[in-house]
Protein backbone atom coordinates (compact mmCIF):
# COMPACT_ATOMS: atom_id res chain seq x y z
CA UNK A 1 0.00 0.00 0.00
CA UNK A 2 1.51 3.05 -1.08
CA UNK A 3 1.57 6.29 1.29
CA UNK A 4 1.24 10.13 -0.07
CA UNK A 5 4.47 11.86 0.25
CA UNK A 6 4.22 14.84 1.97
CA UNK A 7 5.33 17.97 0.33
CA UNK A 8 7.69 20.06 1.37
CA UNK A 9 6.79 22.96 3.44
CA UNK A 10 7.40 25.33 0.59
CA UNK A 11 4.98 23.64 -1.59
CA UNK A 12 1.91 23.65 0.73
CA UNK A 13 -1.26 26.24 0.65
CA UNK A 14 -1.94 27.59 3.76
CA UNK A 15 -6.06 28.48 4.23
CA UNK A 16 -7.51 31.25 2.52
CA UNK A 17 -7.18 33.98 5.29
CA UNK A 18 -3.72 33.38 5.93
CA UNK A 19 -2.98 33.06 2.32
CA UNK A 20 -4.07 36.97 2.21
CA UNK A 21 -2.89 37.97 5.82
CA UNK A 22 0.40 37.20 4.71
CA UNK A 23 0.74 38.51 0.96
CA UNK A 24 -0.54 41.53 2.66
CA UNK A 25 1.92 41.49 5.18
CA UNK A 26 4.84 40.94 2.21
CA UNK A 27 3.81 43.65 0.41
CA UNK A 28 3.48 46.05 3.61
CA UNK A 29 7.72 45.31 3.90
CA UNK A 30 8.61 45.85 0.30
CA UNK A 31 5.88 48.73 -0.49
CA UNK A 32 8.65 51.46 -0.33
CA UNK A 33 11.22 49.81 -2.61
CA UNK A 34 9.08 49.47 -4.92
CA UNK A 35 7.45 52.47 -5.23
CA UNK A 36 10.80 54.72 -4.38
CA UNK A 37 12.93 53.99 -8.07
CA UNK A 38 9.46 55.46 -9.94
CA UNK A 39 8.90 58.68 -7.90
CA UNK A 40 13.10 59.13 -8.62
CA UNK A 41 12.78 58.50 -12.55
CA UNK A 42 9.67 60.22 -12.81
CA UNK A 43 11.10 63.57 -11.12
CA UNK A 44 13.92 63.48 -12.93
CA UNK A 45 12.08 62.82 -16.29
CA UNK A 46 8.83 65.84 -15.51
CA UNK A 47 6.49 63.91 -15.07
CA UNK A 48 3.23 65.56 -13.78
CA UNK A 49 1.84 64.38 -11.13
CA UNK A 50 -0.90 62.71 -12.57
CA UNK A 51 1.78 60.85 -14.86
CA UNK A 52 4.02 60.25 -11.92
CA UNK A 53 1.20 58.36 -10.48
CA UNK A 54 0.17 55.98 -13.83
CA UNK A 55 4.63 55.18 -13.12
CA UNK A 56 4.55 53.98 -9.66
CA UNK A 57 0.97 51.72 -10.58
CA UNK A 58 2.67 50.81 -13.61
CA UNK A 59 5.50 49.12 -11.15
CA UNK A 60 3.85 47.63 -8.73
CA UNK A 61 1.31 46.07 -11.93
CA UNK A 62 4.76 44.76 -12.59
CA UNK A 63 6.04 43.41 -9.28
CA UNK A 64 3.02 41.23 -9.11
CA UNK A 65 3.41 40.07 -12.12
CA UNK A 66 7.38 38.77 -11.61
CA UNK A 67 6.19 37.89 -8.07
CA UNK A 68 3.52 35.34 -9.55
CA UNK A 69 6.17 34.20 -12.19
CA UNK A 70 8.65 33.56 -9.83
CA UNK A 71 6.60 32.11 -7.34
CA UNK A 72 4.16 29.75 -9.15
CA UNK A 73 6.46 29.52 -12.35
CA UNK A 74 5.73 28.58 -15.99
CA UNK A 75 7.23 25.90 -17.80
CA UNK A 76 11.20 26.69 -17.27
CA UNK A 77 10.23 30.60 -15.93
CA UNK A 78 10.32 30.75 -11.84
CA UNK A 79 12.17 29.28 -9.42
CA UNK A 80 9.16 28.47 -7.91
CA UNK A 81 10.36 29.80 -4.25
CA UNK A 82 8.44 32.14 -2.24
CA UNK A 83 10.59 34.88 -3.32
CA UNK A 84 9.10 38.81 -4.30
CA UNK A 85 10.13 40.80 -7.16
CA UNK A 86 9.76 44.55 -7.79
CA UNK A 87 11.96 47.27 -9.66
CA UNK A 88 15.43 47.26 -8.34
CA UNK A 89 17.52 50.28 -7.35
CA UNK A 90 20.36 49.40 -9.39
CA UNK A 91 18.62 50.16 -12.53
CA UNK A 92 17.89 54.01 -10.93
CA UNK A 93 21.37 55.41 -11.61
CA UNK A 94 22.08 54.29 -15.25
CA UNK A 95 18.11 55.44 -16.19
CA UNK A 96 18.86 58.84 -14.11
CA UNK A 97 22.37 59.14 -16.66
CA UNK A 98 20.02 58.42 -20.14
CA UNK A 99 17.88 61.00 -18.97
CA UNK A 100 20.44 63.32 -18.86
CA UNK A 101 22.14 62.50 -21.96
CA UNK A 102 18.39 62.36 -24.20
CA UNK A 103 16.00 64.74 -22.36
CA UNK A 104 12.94 64.21 -20.44
CA UNK A 105 10.76 63.53 -23.74
CA UNK A 106 12.79 60.63 -25.12
CA UNK A 107 14.32 59.47 -22.24
CA UNK A 108 12.21 56.64 -20.91
CA UNK A 109 11.57 55.07 -24.80
CA UNK A 110 15.36 54.39 -24.43
CA UNK A 111 15.40 53.12 -21.03
CA UNK A 112 12.51 50.85 -21.83
CA UNK A 113 14.50 49.85 -25.30
CA UNK A 114 17.56 48.87 -23.25
CA UNK A 115 15.39 47.42 -20.48
CA UNK A 116 13.72 45.26 -23.17
CA UNK A 117 17.29 44.38 -24.97
CA UNK A 118 18.98 43.57 -20.71
CA UNK A 119 15.67 41.57 -20.14
CA UNK A 120 16.03 39.49 -23.22
CA UNK A 121 19.95 38.86 -22.65
CA UNK A 122 19.42 37.71 -18.91
CA UNK A 123 16.82 35.23 -20.42
CA UNK A 124 20.04 33.44 -22.42
CA UNK A 125 22.38 33.85 -20.20
CA UNK A 126 20.25 32.06 -17.29
CA UNK A 127 21.78 29.31 -18.07
CA UNK A 128 25.19 29.61 -18.19
CA UNK A 129 25.20 31.98 -14.96
CA UNK A 130 23.26 29.25 -12.99
CA UNK A 131 26.82 26.89 -13.26
CA UNK A 132 28.12 29.59 -10.99
CA UNK A 133 26.62 27.59 -7.95
CA UNK A 134 29.54 25.77 -7.53
CA UNK A 135 31.40 28.58 -6.74
CA UNK A 136 29.24 29.51 -3.89
CA UNK A 137 29.61 27.24 -1.04
CA UNK A 138 28.61 27.92 2.51
CA UNK A 139 31.59 30.04 3.23
CA UNK A 140 30.63 32.11 0.19
CA UNK A 141 26.65 32.07 0.57
CA UNK A 142 27.13 32.65 4.10
CA UNK A 143 29.30 35.72 3.61
CA UNK A 144 27.00 36.67 1.17
CA UNK A 145 23.80 36.40 3.06
CA UNK A 146 25.39 38.63 6.12
CA UNK A 147 26.28 41.31 3.76
CA UNK A 148 22.70 41.14 2.51
CA UNK A 149 20.73 42.04 5.97
CA UNK A 150 24.14 44.57 6.39
CA UNK A 151 23.46 46.55 3.55
CA UNK A 152 19.84 46.74 4.33
CA UNK A 153 20.63 48.21 7.69
CA UNK A 154 21.34 51.47 6.78
CA UNK A 155 17.76 51.78 4.95
CA UNK A 156 16.12 50.85 8.00
CA UNK A 157 17.77 53.67 9.66
CA UNK A 158 16.73 56.00 7.43
CA UNK A 159 13.35 55.51 7.63
CA UNK A 160 13.73 56.38 10.87
CA UNK A 161 15.20 59.55 10.73
CA UNK A 162 13.09 60.47 7.78
CA UNK A 163 10.56 62.63 10.21
CA UNK A 164 13.10 62.87 13.13
CA UNK A 165 13.42 66.19 14.67
CA UNK A 166 15.60 67.40 17.08
CA UNK A 167 12.90 69.35 19.28
CA UNK A 168 10.68 66.48 19.33
CA UNK A 169 11.89 62.87 18.35
CA UNK A 170 8.78 61.49 17.11
CA UNK A 171 10.98 59.18 14.60
CA UNK A 172 13.03 57.23 17.20
CA UNK A 173 9.97 56.96 19.33
CA UNK A 174 7.69 55.27 16.82
CA UNK A 175 10.80 52.82 15.40
CA UNK A 176 11.00 52.22 18.92
CA UNK A 177 6.69 51.63 19.36
CA UNK A 178 7.17 49.37 16.62
CA UNK A 179 10.56 47.41 17.31
CA UNK A 180 8.85 46.33 20.32
CA UNK A 181 5.79 45.51 19.11
CA UNK A 182 7.19 43.02 16.80
CA UNK A 183 9.56 41.74 19.27
CA UNK A 184 6.64 41.18 21.85
CA UNK A 185 4.17 39.98 19.22
CA UNK A 186 6.93 37.20 18.30
CA UNK A 187 7.51 36.20 21.62
CA UNK A 188 4.32 36.00 23.12
CA UNK A 189 2.07 35.19 20.39
CA UNK A 190 2.30 31.59 18.90
CA UNK A 191 1.43 30.01 15.80
CA UNK A 192 0.30 32.06 12.84
CA UNK A 193 -0.47 34.96 14.68
CA UNK A 194 3.25 35.13 15.78
CA UNK A 195 4.03 34.80 12.25
CA UNK A 196 2.76 37.85 11.55
CA UNK A 197 4.24 39.99 14.43
CA UNK A 198 5.54 42.09 11.60
CA UNK A 199 2.54 42.88 10.11
CA UNK A 200 0.75 43.43 13.48
CA UNK A 201 3.40 46.10 14.80
CA UNK A 202 3.04 48.03 11.50
CA UNK A 203 -0.38 48.34 12.52
CA UNK A 204 0.27 49.30 16.36
CA UNK A 205 2.83 51.77 15.00
CA UNK A 206 0.66 53.53 12.65
CA UNK A 207 -2.10 53.75 15.64
CA UNK A 208 0.59 55.29 17.76
CA UNK A 209 1.79 58.20 15.07
CA UNK A 210 -2.42 59.02 13.94
CA UNK A 211 -2.36 60.86 16.50
CA UNK A 212 0.90 62.21 16.74
CA UNK A 213 -0.04 63.77 13.24
CA UNK A 214 2.65 61.47 11.49
CA UNK A 215 0.00 59.72 9.27
CA UNK A 216 0.22 61.66 5.88
CA UNK A 217 -3.54 60.72 4.19
CA UNK A 218 -2.70 62.85 1.23
CA UNK A 219 -1.81 60.50 -1.02
CA UNK A 220 -4.50 57.82 -0.09
CA UNK A 221 -7.22 61.35 -0.52
CA UNK A 222 -5.07 62.15 -4.06
CA UNK A 223 -4.94 58.32 -5.37
CA UNK A 224 -7.32 57.96 -8.36
CA UNK A 225 -9.69 54.47 -7.65
CA UNK A 226 -8.86 52.89 -10.77
CA UNK A 227 -5.72 53.50 -13.16
CA UNK A 228 -4.45 50.66 -15.22
CA UNK A 229 -1.33 51.80 -18.01
CA UNK A 230 -2.55 50.78 -21.05
CA UNK A 231 0.94 48.95 -22.59
CA UNK A 232 3.66 51.94 -24.24
CA UNK A 233 1.85 54.84 -22.30
CA UNK A 234 5.25 56.49 -21.57
CA UNK A 235 6.40 55.89 -25.30
CA UNK A 236 7.46 52.97 -27.37
CA UNK A 237 10.91 51.39 -26.68
CA UNK A 238 13.82 53.05 -28.82
CA UNK A 239 16.75 51.47 -29.04
CA UNK A 240 20.34 53.19 -28.18
CA UNK A 241 23.51 51.25 -28.19
CA UNK A 242 25.06 53.05 -25.41
CA UNK A 243 21.98 52.97 -22.80
CA UNK A 244 22.16 49.43 -24.34
CA UNK A 245 25.34 48.48 -22.93
CA UNK A 246 24.77 50.61 -19.69
CA UNK A 247 21.78 48.37 -19.00
CA UNK A 248 23.75 44.85 -19.50
CA UNK A 249 25.85 46.18 -17.15
CA UNK A 250 23.50 46.52 -14.66
CA UNK A 251 21.47 43.46 -15.16
CA UNK A 252 24.95 41.49 -15.02
CA UNK A 253 24.56 43.01 -11.26
CA UNK A 254 20.82 42.49 -10.52
CA UNK A 255 21.69 38.52 -11.86
CA UNK A 256 24.46 38.46 -9.28
CA UNK A 257 21.94 40.34 -6.62
CA UNK A 258 19.26 37.48 -7.84
CA UNK A 259 21.38 34.64 -7.32
CA UNK A 260 22.64 35.65 -3.87
CA UNK A 261 18.92 36.37 -2.77
CA UNK A 262 18.02 32.76 -4.11
CA UNK A 263 20.94 30.90 -2.20
CA UNK A 264 19.88 32.68 0.81
CA UNK A 265 16.66 31.93 0.57
CA UNK A 266 17.52 28.46 -0.34
CA UNK A 267 19.27 28.02 2.95
CA UNK A 268 16.55 29.77 4.46
CA UNK A 269 13.64 27.61 4.04
CA UNK A 270 15.27 24.70 3.99
CA UNK A 271 15.45 23.49 0.38
CA UNK A 272 19.26 24.30 -1.33
CA UNK A 273 19.25 26.48 -4.47
CA UNK A 274 20.30 24.31 -7.60
CA UNK A 275 22.09 24.95 -10.72
CA UNK A 276 18.14 24.21 -12.11
CA UNK A 277 16.15 26.55 -9.38
CA UNK A 278 18.83 29.40 -10.20
CA UNK A 279 18.41 29.08 -13.97
CA UNK A 280 14.18 28.85 -13.79
CA UNK A 281 14.73 31.66 -11.53
CA UNK A 282 16.80 34.02 -13.71
CA UNK A 283 14.64 33.24 -16.46
CA UNK A 284 11.81 34.82 -14.69
CA UNK A 285 14.03 37.97 -13.60
CA UNK A 286 14.41 38.64 -17.55
CA UNK A 287 11.01 37.51 -18.93
CA UNK A 288 9.57 40.20 -16.12
CA UNK A 289 11.98 42.72 -17.16
CA UNK A 290 11.30 42.36 -20.86
CA UNK A 291 7.38 42.24 -19.84
CA UNK A 292 7.85 45.03 -17.70
CA UNK A 293 8.67 47.53 -20.45
CA UNK A 294 5.17 46.88 -22.05
CA UNK A 295 3.23 48.40 -19.04
CA UNK A 296 5.40 50.92 -17.95
CA UNK A 297 8.06 48.93 -15.88
CA UNK A 298 11.69 48.32 -15.19
CA UNK A 299 14.24 46.10 -14.42
CA UNK A 300 12.99 43.43 -12.00
CA UNK A 301 14.96 41.62 -9.30
CA UNK A 302 14.17 39.30 -6.12
CA UNK A 303 13.57 41.85 -3.24
CA UNK A 304 16.07 40.68 -0.42
CA UNK A 305 13.98 42.70 2.15
CA UNK A 306 11.44 39.95 1.57
CA UNK A 307 13.82 36.85 2.30
CA UNK A 308 14.78 38.70 5.85
CA UNK A 309 10.58 38.47 6.33
CA UNK A 310 10.62 34.62 5.55
CA UNK A 311 13.35 34.31 7.79
CA UNK A 312 11.36 35.82 10.63
CA UNK A 313 8.35 34.28 10.07
CA UNK A 314 9.01 31.10 8.99
CA UNK A 315 6.18 31.29 6.56
CA UNK A 316 7.54 29.67 3.48
CA UNK A 317 4.91 28.66 1.63
CA UNK A 318 5.47 29.97 -2.13
CA UNK A 319 1.89 30.31 -2.38
CA UNK A 320 1.77 33.03 0.36
CA UNK A 321 4.17 35.24 -1.83
CA UNK A 322 2.02 34.65 -4.65
CA UNK A 323 -0.62 35.83 -2.83
CA UNK A 324 1.50 39.06 -2.24
CA UNK A 325 1.31 39.30 -5.59
CA UNK A 326 -1.70 39.36 -6.68
CA UNK A 327 -2.12 42.04 -4.04
CA UNK A 328 0.50 44.07 -6.17
CA UNK A 329 -1.29 43.75 -8.90
CA UNK A 330 -4.42 45.17 -7.33
CA UNK A 331 -2.72 48.10 -6.31
CA UNK A 332 -1.18 48.50 -9.46
CA UNK A 333 -5.02 48.41 -11.21
CA UNK A 334 -6.78 49.94 -8.04
CA UNK A 335 -4.01 53.15 -6.58
CA UNK A 336 -6.83 53.90 -3.99
CA UNK A 337 -5.90 50.79 -2.13
CA UNK A 338 -2.12 51.48 -2.11
CA UNK A 339 -2.52 54.20 -0.66
CA UNK A 340 -3.73 52.40 2.44
CA UNK A 341 -0.54 50.81 2.60
CA UNK A 342 1.35 53.86 2.15
CA UNK A 343 -0.15 55.12 5.33
CA UNK A 344 2.40 53.79 6.96
CA UNK A 345 4.67 56.07 8.09
CA UNK A 346 8.71 55.39 7.52
CA UNK A 347 9.62 55.70 10.96
CA UNK A 348 7.39 52.84 11.69
CA UNK A 349 8.69 50.86 8.47
CA UNK A 350 12.29 51.27 10.28
CA UNK A 351 11.43 49.89 13.45
CA UNK A 352 10.25 46.82 11.98
CA UNK A 353 12.75 46.75 9.48
CA UNK A 354 15.77 46.83 11.81
CA UNK A 355 14.06 43.23 13.22
CA UNK A 356 13.27 42.20 9.46
CA UNK A 357 17.00 42.62 7.92
CA UNK A 358 18.73 42.43 11.06
CA UNK A 359 16.75 38.56 10.71
CA UNK A 360 18.81 38.31 6.90
CA UNK A 361 22.06 38.84 9.09
CA UNK A 362 21.66 36.06 11.42
CA UNK A 363 20.51 34.04 8.39
CA UNK A 364 24.26 34.52 7.12
CA UNK A 365 26.00 34.03 10.65
CA UNK A 366 24.08 30.62 10.67
CA UNK A 367 25.10 29.45 6.83
CA UNK A 368 28.80 30.51 7.83
CA UNK A 369 28.84 27.91 10.91
CA UNK A 370 28.44 25.39 8.24
CA UNK A 371 31.97 26.41 7.10
CA UNK A 372 35.51 25.42 8.87
CA UNK A 373 36.94 28.09 10.64
CA UNK A 374 40.20 25.18 11.71
CA UNK A 375 41.87 26.61 8.46
CA UNK A 376 43.08 30.64 9.29
CA UNK A 377 42.54 31.10 5.32
CA UNK A 378 38.84 30.64 5.38
CA UNK A 379 39.08 33.27 8.45
CA UNK A 380 40.65 36.22 6.19
CA UNK A 381 38.48 35.20 3.14
CA UNK A 382 35.39 35.92 4.92
CA UNK A 383 37.04 38.99 6.85
CA UNK A 384 38.13 40.52 3.89
CA UNK A 385 35.07 40.27 1.77
CA UNK A 386 32.90 42.07 4.50
CA UNK A 387 35.14 44.75 4.28
CA UNK A 388 35.38 45.24 0.91
CA UNK A 389 31.36 44.70 0.86
CA UNK A 390 30.81 47.37 3.87
CA UNK A 391 33.11 49.66 2.07
CA UNK A 392 30.10 51.18 -0.19
CA UNK A 393 27.70 51.04 2.89
CA UNK A 394 30.08 53.08 4.88
CA UNK A 395 30.84 55.38 2.61
CA UNK A 396 28.77 55.53 -0.53
CA UNK A 397 31.16 58.14 -2.50
CA UNK A 398 33.83 55.81 -2.01
CA UNK A 399 34.16 54.99 -5.93
CA UNK A 400 32.67 58.08 -6.97
CA UNK A 401 35.69 58.91 -9.53
CA UNK A 402 36.05 55.49 -10.88
CA UNK A 403 35.02 54.62 -14.00
CA UNK A 404 31.08 53.79 -14.37
CA UNK A 405 31.52 50.69 -15.47
CA UNK A 406 33.50 49.77 -12.30
CA UNK A 407 31.29 52.05 -10.32
CA UNK A 408 27.87 49.66 -10.88
CA UNK A 409 29.52 46.87 -9.67
CA UNK A 410 31.30 48.01 -6.62
CA UNK A 411 28.81 50.70 -5.51
CA UNK A 412 26.55 47.71 -4.41
CA UNK A 413 27.94 46.27 -1.19
CA UNK A 414 26.35 42.97 -2.00
CA UNK A 415 27.75 42.89 -5.04
CA UNK A 416 31.43 43.81 -4.14
CA UNK A 417 31.62 41.45 -0.96
CA UNK A 418 30.55 39.01 -3.86
CA UNK A 419 32.96 38.81 -6.24
CA UNK A 420 35.92 39.04 -3.56
CA UNK A 421 34.06 36.32 -2.19
CA UNK A 422 34.16 34.21 -4.94
CA UNK A 423 37.74 35.41 -6.25
CA UNK A 424 39.30 34.79 -2.58
CA UNK A 425 37.70 31.59 -2.34
CA UNK A 426 39.32 30.41 -5.45
CA UNK A 427 42.63 31.48 -4.86
CA UNK A 428 42.81 30.71 -1.15
CA UNK A 429 40.13 28.07 -0.50
CA UNK A 430 39.69 24.60 -0.29
CA UNK A 431 39.60 23.98 -4.01
CA UNK A 432 42.81 25.85 -4.21
CA UNK A 433 44.52 23.77 -1.58
CA UNK A 434 43.17 20.48 -3.26
CA UNK A 435 44.89 21.43 -6.79
CA UNK A 436 48.42 23.20 -5.77
CA UNK A 437 50.96 20.80 -6.58
CA UNK A 438 52.35 18.85 -3.64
Amino acid sequence: MSTAVEPHPVDRKPPPLQLVIGGIQHVAAMYAGVVAPPLIIGAAVGLSPGQLSLLISASLFTAGLATLLQTLGVWRFGARLPLVNGVTFATVAPVLSIAGQHGPQDALGVVYGATLVGGALVVLAAPFFSRLTRFFPPLVTGTVITLIGVSLLPVAVKWISAQQDTAEPSGLLLAGVTLVAVLGFNRFLSGFWSRIALLLGLVVGTLVAWPLGKVDSSTLAEAPAFGIVTPFHFGAPAFDIAAIVSMAIVMLVVMAESTADMLALGEIVDRPTTEKTLADGLRADGLATAVSTVFGGFACTAFAQNVGLVALTRMVSRYVVAASGAVLVLLGVFPVTGGIIALVPQPVLGGAGLVLFGSVTVSGVRTLAKASFDRPANVTIVAASLGIGIIPIAAPEFYAHFPSAVQTVLDSGISAGCVAAVVLNLIFGERARTRAPA
